[in-house]
């Protein structure tokens, strides 16, 4: 961009733009969870808005909060880039999170299906070293021959709570 283009106002339609992501922004505020709303380091009459847009109940009327809540936000325009910083890093972690969700889903649907089910039983015992494979394996068994729902649940439950504790303990040893 050259310096006399830098000079140019902003046209209606890059305006109009900027004005939605702002809006978006606005939007993503208000339908965080709670606690990581709480997390966020917001100036106290932000905050407030926030706060007033998240316990307006009415259709028309929390659509208007949200507005105006976008338009304080246009306002504080130093606190922008951060504050969408924040909001991208956590979005960041649910699509993580959703990413090891489904890989965890697909490992149990291997391990429930008779064909996939020793290459599965495999993988998970590299992956997890100190994973029951008595336990898996038997519960495996109890949906190949009789389609047990319970035993489709708890694989997928252990599996999840050993992915955790490996995640914690990785955590801890950085």
């Amino acid at each position: 961009m050259t310096e006399a283009e830098e000079n140019l106002p902003l046209s209606k339609t890059k305006r109009k733009q900027l004005a939605k992501g702002v809006e978006d922004l606005a939007y993503s505020l208000v339908e965080l969870p709670l606690a990581q709303f709480k997390r966020l380091k917001l100036k106290d009459e932000l905050a407030a808005e926030v706060v007033e847009a998240r316990n307006t109940v009415g259709r028309g009327s929390h659509k208007r909060q949200v507005k105006h809540l976008a338009g304080v936000l246009r306002k504080s325009a130093d606190e922008l880039p951060a504050l969408i910083a924040a909001i991208e890093g956590i979005d960041q972690v649910k699509r993580t999170d959703k990413r090891s969700f489904h890989k965890l889903e697909d490992l149990r649907d291997r391990l429930c299906d008779e064909q996939t089910f020793s290459a599965a039983l495999d993988e998970m015992a590299g992956i997890w070293p100190t994973m029951d494979r008595g336990v898996i394996s038997r519960l495996s068994k109890s949906v190949h021959t009789t389609a047990d729902k319970r035993a489709y649940r708890e694989i997928f439950k252990r599996l999840r709570e050993v992915a955790e504790q490996h995640e914690l303990a990785a955590n801890a040893g950085e």
